[in-house]
C-alpha cells in the first residue's frame, strides 16, 4: 500500500489533465464530425460551376500564329478530359496532343480558394518541371487565369482566358508576355465537346 500512496502525487495530476483533455477530445470529436458533414454539402459553388463549364472530353486543335520559326502557322491536334476530383472540391484536366508544333502532354487541377476568393489552378507539363501555379476569376462569361513563372533571366507572364462559345463549343487563348512587353496570342485552342 505504502508503494501504492508513493505514486499518486504523479499519478494523481496525469488523471486530472486526462479528465479535463476528455471533454475537449470528445468536443474536437464532436466538431470534427460537424465538419464532415458540412463538408458533404460541397463542392462549393465555385466548383460546380467551374465542372458545369468544363466536364466531360473535348477533341480540339492548338492554332498557333504566324511566326519566325513558323511563317504560316502551325496547327496540333488533341483529347483532353476534365473530370471531378476527390469530393467534387476540384477538376482535373489531362491533355495530350501532338503535331508539327510538338507532342504536348500534361494536367492541370484546379480548385477553389475561399481565402483568396479565386480559383487556384496547378499545371504539370511534360516539357517542365514542377507545377506552374495561376489564379483564375471569371470575367463575365469568360474564365481568366493569369500566373509568372522565371525562365532563365527573363520573368514569362501568362494570360489565359476560355469561354464557351456555343453548345459543346469552347475557345481558350493563351497570351504571353516577357519581361513586362505588350503581351502576345502565343496559341489560340478551339474544342468541341464529345456527345
Amino acid at each position: 500500500m505504502k508503494r501504492a500512496s508513493r505514486f499518486l502525487p504523479i499519478l494523481l495530476p496525469v488523471a486530472v489533465v486526462f479528465l479535463f483533455c476528455l471533454p475537449g477530445n470528445f468536443w474536437i470529436a464532436g466538431n470534427a464530425d460537424a465538419q464532415e458533414k458540412a463538408s458533404r454539402s460541397l463542392p462549393a459553388a465555385e466548383m460546380q460551376r467551374l465542372a458545369q463549364f468544363y466536364a466531360g472530353t473535348w477533341d480540339y486543335t492548338e492554332i498557333y500564329p504566324k511566326s519566325a520559326s513558323s511563317p504560316e502557322g502551325a496547327q496540333n491536334t488533341g483529347v483532353y478530359t476534365s473530370e471531378a476530383g476527390p469530393g467534387g472540391n476540384s477538376l482535373v484536366n489531362r491533355f495530350r496532343s501532338h503535331g508539327p508544333v510538338g507532342d504536348f502532354e500534361g494536367m492541370l487541377v484546379m480548385t477553389w480558394d475561399p481565402k483568396e476568393k479565386a480559383y487556384k489552378e496547378y499545371v504539370f507539363g511534360n516539357g517542365f518541371t514542377g507545377a506552374i501555379i495561376e489564379t483564375g476569376q471569371w470575367e463575365g462569361d469568360t474564365l481568366v487565369y493569369r500566373g509568372e513563372f522565371p525562365a532563365g533571366a527573363m520573368k514569362v507572364e501568362m494570360r489565359n482566358a476560355t469561354k464557351l462559345t456555343g453548345p459543346g463549343k469552347m475557345v481558350s487563348e493563351q497570351f504571353s508576355s516577357a519581361n513586362g512587353a505588350p503581351e502576345a496570342l502565343l496559341v489560340r485552342v478551339e474544342a468541341t465537346k464529345r456527345p
